[in-house]
């Protein structure tokens, strides 16, 4: 589990229907936030105040994109692949996975991040 996000702040995002209509989006392909705010139904401050959440929980990941205008922006990805809560000896655990990235992917969003 993230160090910056305890497990009441984890469980308390993904009670938030946004977080998990966000999760459960950008699990499929990376979405921008005007993007994710259409298919969520809610508005932009609404989804960037959830993105804000769930990346401080690494829960989402954030790559910019170059548009053909020669603009950036950023889009999102689920980086949550699987949750385990488990209850032992009258404590609750955590167990957190998450989706592996390409090298490609990695060396590519490096390159990226020097320009």
């Amino acid at each position: 589990m993230s160090e910056d996000c305890d497990l009441t702040e984890l469980l308390a995002v993904l009670d938030d229907e946004y977080a998990r209509a966000i999760l459960t989006e950008t699990s499929v392909e990376p979405m921008s936030a005007s993007t994710l705010s259409d298919r969520c139904d809610a508005s932009l401050p609404t989804i960037y105040r959830r993105l804000d959440r769930l990346t401080e929980c690494q829960l989402i990941t954030e790559e910019t994109e170059l548009a053909q205008d020669g603009n950036h922006y950023s889009v999102y990805s689920a980086n949550l692949d699987s949750l385990e809560l488990s209850l032992e000896e009258g404590e609750f655990s955590l167990d957190l996975s998450y989706r592996d990235q390409d090298v490609a992917d990695k060396f590519t969003q490096m390159w990226e991040g020097m320009r």
